[in-house]
């Protein structure tokens, strides 16, 4: 460990320093004032929030209309799919009827001539059965190649005769027992060359016969119109906006346009259905283009019979209503801006006001900034530059002195000049507060040098060497266990605290603290040192006692030498040392008292203060010494008071003899208080009664003249240059009311006395009386008075006008 003393004395004169800024080559563009972006800002941060904001709506708004669009057609291909799929197995179910029943058992084994009438008529019943309004069946073919006959509605043929007999026969050839295939509707009527409904295809239901065997030589077909199933599709939509139903061989078995059924789906523009049937989901949504148009598709895969139900709907359809909605929004969105344009400009000029007040207040111009190029915040800026290099400097300076009075604080606190809530104020200020209410156990060490004939120093090297030592009372003592070291007559004086509440052992961590520090400085700067140690005590309140035990302490080396640690527990017998001091506090305390002519106050502070002077253990005649210098600075107070000794004491003889004969402290107690202290109190009290009066007189005064304006307490006190709120409680001290009621009710007995004397309008009686509107003034005076000002004054004028009786001539 090394320790250097330098002694450096730095003085430096505060100076000042204008910077100004210059731009070589500037640019001859002026550039933009701060209120030009200020509104510039404020015009781009109100208008992106309204585009987006727009944008988004419409944006939002399409997509919703699509999704609600794809919804319901997906709907309504779900409601198709059901009833054709239910019309399909009504009309499976009712074949099933016929080909299961013995009728068609018997016709297969029967060449069905003309004397077969009764049987081919009970076939035809069955058949006629099926032909119902609700499965839309147009015919219904029953064909018998081994007995080479077919029956449908126009009759009985023989099969080789039929002119589509190589068509139907290979029907009979396909590989299902039971199977939906699309046949051309000219294969049933060729013989009538009439179509009845119309339509080219039919949809037809095939089961080979006979059902409950292997080999199949029969047929029966239940043929119904393609066209037929259009009645499931609204007829508002349009081609390619659409339901369209496509078969297993992607023939197009329903569309509104009926002269596409039975063509392949892509004659109709549709490209996509291999990516239906590539697909796994049974169902879906995707978007293409058809005719360089955009349409979105809704397909469904039917588990019955392998049929696709598509929706084909143009989103140009679906975003028309969106459209309108973009139309609006761009309305909204332009009203928005010109009305965001128009608060930017008057929120700008607003928020622009403080800084062209402030730069008139630092009496620069717009002009002046525009010709050097600067914006008003780099000029700001400057000013403010200076300014903190001034506070730098006053920091400076502060830190420099601070020190000083850190130490000032310690060294009255040691020698107990302060009060304890002065003390406590005083170690919050430093920051010392939560360290030292932490401490359970605190002592004092007082240190001091001792020379001897051989050292290497003078004394006129003692200061130097005292701040040595501080120095390394700093490093050695851990700052959280010490207060700051102070130098005091030729001392060093430290406050050491302990977290610890046992004194045994907190003596102990003491010991061996002062003993290294005693053993650092003489190997070090080669110097015996002795130092005092107070007893351990609990408050910091008792420092200045325990500042007087080290030093008490310290005294001993007279007998035990130089170079002692000396405990005073060991010279005093573990007693606290004896603080013969006059409670000087508590006698101004009660000196403030007298003069504030607070008695109750006064009273506890007399007790107080003769139980000070009485808890010290003296003789009595050494208490003849407190109780003098109590009654001569009493007597002093007056005399400076301008009291005179026979406005207290009537009597002939001396103050101080008559306390002298006294022998009690109940008496002597009694005889200061009723003799010199109340005589006392009750002169300040009149002075300050008229005082008050005067005061009170004053304040009323300026109420009667100023009422009608914004007159307040502050204001008052201000005139009378008094404190306000001195001023408040001798006004409702001597009035019983506070200042605001009062001028409450001096102004409603203006207002009574208007209304009673004049016509003035309510609203000017309200301005005058300093309310914010005239419905303030109305309800405050209807709580006041139980009515309104124009019921009062309708009411007094009432009462003025005189009897009419009395004022007809006799």
């Amino acid at each position: 460990m090394r320790y250097e003393m330098i002694i450096v004395i730095i003085h430096q004169n505060a100076g000042y320093t204008d910077y100004f800024y210059t731009s070589r080559g500037a640019s001859s563009v002026r550039p933009l004032s701060f209120l030009s972006k200020l509104m510039l800002f404020a015009f781009v941060i109100s208008t992106l929030p309204v585009l987006f904001i727009g944008s988004f709506s419409y944006l939002t708004s399409s997509n919703e209309i699509q999704k609600n669009v794809n919804k319901s057609k997906m709907e309504l291909i779900l409601q198709i799919n059901s009833n054709v799929e239910h019309k399909l197995a009504t009309v499976n179910q009712t074949l099933n009827q016929v080909v299961n029943s013995s009728v068609l058992k018997r016709a297969l084994d029967n060449p069905l001539n003309e004397s077969d009438f009764i049987l081919y008529n009970d076939l035809r019943n069955e058949i006629r059965n099926m032909q119902s309004f609700d499965t839309k069946l147009q015919d219904v073919v029953l064909i018998n190649q081994r007995k080479n006959w077919m029956i449908k509605n126009s009759g009985l043929y023989r099969l080789d005769q039929y002119k589509n007999y190589e068509q139907l026969a290979n029907l009979i050839n396909t590989s299902d027992n039971t199977s939906w295939v699309m046949t051309p509707s000219a294969w049933f009527f060729s013989e009538e060359s009439l179509n009845v409904t119309n339509c080219d295809y039919n949809i037809s239901l095939i089961k080979r016969l006979p059902t409950s065997k292997l080999h199949k030589y029969g047929l029966a077909m239940a043929n119904i119109p393609a066209c037929s199933l259009k009645d499931f599709i609204n007829s508002e939509i349009q081609p390619f906006d659409s339901i369209m139903i496509v078969d297993e061989h992607n023939r197009i078995l329903l569309h509104p346009d009926n002269s596409m059924i039975g063509k392949p789906v892509s004659e109709s523009g549709f490209n996509e259905i291999s990516t239906i049937a590539d697909s796994p989901a049974l169902s879906g949504q995707f978007k293409t283009l058809i005719d360089k148009k955009d349409y979105a598709v809704t397909y469904l895969k039917s588990q019955m019979n392998g049929w696709v139900y598509l929706s084909v709907t143009s989103i140009e359809s679906m975003t028309k209503e969106s459209g309108k909605i973009g139309t609006y929004t761009l309305y909204v969105c332009l009203f928005m801006l010109l009305l965001s344009i128009s608060i930017a400009w008057l929120g700008s000029r607003r928020m622009y006001s403080p800084i062209e007040r402030l730069l008139n207040q630092m009496g620069q111009r717009k002009s002046d900034i525009k010709s050097k190029h600067a914006n008003e915040f780099q000029v700001i800026g400057e000013h403010v530059q200076h300014l903190f290099q001034s506070k730098s400097q006053l920091e400076k300076e502060v830190r420099q002195h601070i020190q000083q009075v850190r130490t000032f604080f310690l060294i009255k606190a040691f020698n107990g000049h302060l009060k304890k809530r002065e003390l406590a104020e005083e170690l919050e200020q430093f920051g010392y507060l939560a360290q030292v209410e932490a401490w359970k156990t605190m002592a004092v060490f007082t240190l001091s040098i001792d020379f001897c004939d051989d050292s290497a120093y003078e004394k006129q090297d003692l200061n130097l060497l005292l701040f040595a030592a501080h120095n390394m009372i700093e490093e050695l003592v851990p700052s959280d266990q010490r207060l700051a070291p102070v130098m005091i007559d030729q001392t060093v004086v430290t406050l050491i605290g302990s977290t610890d509440p046992d004194e045994g052992s907190f003596h102990q961590t003491l010991y061996s603290l002062t003993e290294k520090l005693q053993q650092e400085i003489n190997s070090y700067l080669k110097l015996q040192v002795s130092i005092g140690l107070s007893l351990p005590f609990h408050s910091v309140h008792k420092i200045s006692t325990a500042y007087r035990e080290s030093l008490e302490a310290l005294k001993h080396r007279i007998k035990l030498g130089k170079g002692v640690i000396i405990q005073y527990e060991n010279i005093n017998s573990g007693k606290h040392y004896l603080n013969l001091n006059y409670p000087t506090h508590k006698e101004n305390d009660l000196m403030d008292a007298i003069k504030l002519a607070e008695m109750d106050k006064a009273k506890e502070l007399v007790r107080q203060l003769f139980k000070s002077i009485f808890t010290l253990e003296l003789t009595p005649q050494e208490y003849q010494i407190p109780l003098t210098r109590l009654l001569n600075n009493l007597l002093i107070m007056m005399q400076e008071s301008g009291i005179s000794l026979n406005q207290i004491y009537h009597a002939n003889g001396s103050l101080f003899e008559e306390m002298l004969e006294l022998h009690t402290v109940a008496e002597i107690e009694d005889w200061f208080w009723s003799v010199v202290i109340h005589p006392m109190i009750k002169i300040f009290n009149s002075r300050q009664n008229a005082q008050y009066h005067n005061i009170s007189e004053k304040i009323i005064d300026l109420v009667q003249h100023y009422y009608d304006t914004d007159l307040t307490l502050e204001e008052c006190a201000s005139r009378l240059h008094y404190n306000a709120n001195y001023i408040s409680s001798i006004f409702r001290k001597e009035t019983q009311y506070n200042f605001s009621e009062y001028l409450t009710m001096y102004r409603f007995k203006m207002a009574k006395k208007w209304l009673e004397e004049t016509d003035m309008p309510i609203k000017d009686i309200a301005a005058k009386l300093r309310y914010n509107n005239s419905q303030n003034f109305i309800r405050s005076f209807r709580k006041q008075e139980g009515m309104t000002p124009g019921q009062y004054r309708d009411g007094h004028a009432a009462a003025k006008k005189p009897n009419s009786g009395l004022d007809k001539p006799m």
